[in-house]
């Protein structure tokens, strides 16, 4: 049963947790009232890659979290 558990966590579906992600991202970024053009160059990215982020395409690193939570003036906990 352990095994189960643990393999479960394992093989989570990682593209619905990235679009959950960058949905969490989206809507602290639109409750600040920051345009992802602003968000963008507040962490020195292009728009481009905060639309990807958002939309759950790309995996962050952990640095580029740290990157998005300092843009929105949040902690990395409130954004996961």
């Amino acid at each position: 049963m352990i095994f189960t558990r643990n393999y479960n966590l394992v093989n989570m579906d990682k593209e619905k947790e990235l679009k959950k992600l960058g949905m969490r991202i989206k809507e602290l970024r639109i409750e600040k009232g920051i345009t992802q053009a602003e968000l963008a160059a507040r962490v020195n990215k292009d728009q481009q890659s905060i639309q990807r982020l958002e939309a759950g395409r790309i995996n962050p690193s952990f640095i580029y979290l740290f990157e998005i939570s300092q843009g929105l003036s949040v902690s990395i906990k409130e954004l996961i």
